[in-house]
């Protein structure tokens, strides 16, 4: 039977796309250049305009020898920081932003990304229409590599902050880090009856599978890790995933607090930034079993018609986080904005201050906020494509349905995840032909179905799901605080 079947083909069709078309059409360009608008920094000829000095930095009677020497290098001068300047808009141009650091990781990022989703949509599709049998999920593999990407980005920008000579930045990720280890060992120690990841249960599924597997093989084990150890390395994970989170919630935070300042006149706007702040908070709050599942979830003690059945409810959580990954996304261009706008900020902050400043100064502090745009683009941006993609993993590999968010009783939700093996024959003559490499490579995908399970995966995305949510809101729940009333 088929082990891919259609699928490959959507795969194949979006490598070529990947392919051909991202040179010409890239998401990630249009993202930065369709609705930005970023600030010029003045130039000395405009500054020496404004100060009154001659506009090119020499005297005419000093004769032509002198002229060569300062047309050759135009020296710094110093103007006064109460200068009134006025910084001229522009449009963001893809010429503007190919030259910034990490716009290749953001290109390559969203792009790949945006090309996973198709991927994902369509065998979504095709699995609700055809319902094949003895098929792997491709779309799986394409977020195996986005999530990898995330984290290899993430790791990137984190890793900046410990390059920096004279830097605090570092303390506060390894700070954080910190915290948030001793944080994940207090969730871990809860039992599912406080919040519900039914991580015992995955680690119990995980474990007799393993010893199963390896009794096939005539090994003798008891397992490949201790509950403890398991608990152990799951702390360790969610540790540095905090600590790579650390900046990027921070970040949100200024943007945030920057784009309520700019939509004092758009009300609805506003709902909608707060919203999307408060929202991880709430689906946060979807795990903790005593307020959620036991007020709204049908159970065999409260059968009351006004609740909902259990699958109803998991389902309805993926679907309240990717309404929040829509949203969030949908504000991309708000906040972003908001960043390019503090070049006016800073300059109104500079006409407080006594005293003057150096020309080169003066223009380094304007374009430096237009050339760490992509640094802030990606701090918005991966937060949001990891949790996308680990819920995505978590509806599939779980074998959950979409059906059942609406009450619709669909033939996934009684799927089951029992796996016959059979050994495939071996080949004749030392001489594997495709029919037998593709058996044996079901073979062994099948071995690996025995081990990881939909119990196993249902467990483990659903605890990421919700450490990405929680440690997100809180880092930037940390920045609120701190851009409030620290930085007044």
């Amino acid at each position: 039977m088929s082990v891919l079947g259609v699928q490959l083909v959507f795969s194949m069709v979006m490598a070529s796309v990947l392919a051909k078309l991202s040179p010409h059409f890239s998401l990630a360009s249009w993202i930065l250049t369709s609705r930005l608008v970023r600030y010029l920094h003045p130039t000395d000829d405009e500054l020496r305009s404004l100060t009154g000095m001659p506009a090119s930095g020499y005297s005419k009677n000093k004769g032509r020898k002198n002229y060569k020497k300062y047309a050759a290098k135009d020296e710094p001068f110093t103007v006064p920081k109460s200068l009134d300047i006025q910084l001229e808009p522009a449009k963001v141009q893809p010429i503007d932003v190919i030259p910034m650091k990490f716009y290749a990781e953001f290109q390559w990022l969203v792009d790949f990304a945006f090309c996973a989703l198709f991927i994902y949509v369509a065998t979504e599709a095709y699995y609700t229409m055809i319902q094949p049998r003895n098929e792997y999920n491709l779309s799986m593999m394409w977020a195996v590599l986005v999530i990898g990407f995330c984290l290899k980005v993430l790791y990137s920008l984190t890793a900046m902050y410990f390059s920096r000579d004279g830097g605090g930045e570092w303390v506060i990720c390894v700070v954080l880090g910190l915290f948030f280890l001793v944080f994940a060992m207090v969730i871990l120690i809860l039992n599912d009856e406080i919040l519900e990841f039914e991580l015992d249960a995955a680690y119990r599924n995980f474990s007799a599978g393993a010893k199963e597997m390896l009794a096939k093989q005539g090994i003798d084990s008891e397992g490949p890790a201790s509950l403890l150890t398991f608990r152990i390395m799951l702390a360790i994970i969610a540790a540095l995933l905090g600590s790579f989170l650390s900046f990027p919630g921070l970040r949100l935070a200024k943007m945030h607090l920057d784009s309520l300042k700019y939509a004092r006149e758009r009300p609805f706007l506003q709902a909608l930034l707060y919203t999307n702040m408060v929202f991880p908070l709430l689906l946060s709050v979807m795990w903790v079993r005593p307020v959620i599942r036991e007020q709204l979830v049908y159970t065999q003690t409260n059968s009351s018609p006004h609740r909902i059945k259990p699958q109803t409810f998991e389902a309805a959580r993926i679907i309240a986080v990717i309404a929040f990954c829509i949203l969030r996304f949908c504000l991309t261009w708000t906040h972003l904005q908001s960043h390019l706008n503090m070049a006016c900020a800073k300059m109104e902050e500079l006409k407080k201050e006594a005293g003057r400043i150096s020309s080169l100064e003066l223009q380094k502090r304007v374009a430096r906020v237009f050339y760490y745009l992509c640094v802030v683009a990606l701090q918005y941006v991966v937060p949001l494509i990891l949790l996308l993609y680990c819920t995505f993993m978590w509806k599939t590999l779980g074998e959950f349905s979409w059906a059942d968010a609406f009450g619709i009783h669909s033939a996934a939700s009684n799927r089951t995840s029992t796996i016959s093996i059979k050994q495939p024959p071996l080949p004749v003559d030392g001489e594997a032909t495709i029919a037998t490499s593709a058996a044996q490579f079901s073979f062994a995908l099948r071995n690996l179905q025995i081990i990881f399970t939909p119990v196993w995966f249902r467990g483990l995305f659903s605890f990421l799901c919700w450490w990405i949510c929680t440690a997100w809101f809180t880092t930037s729940a940390f920045g609120l605080v701190y851009y409030s009333y620290f930085t007044m």
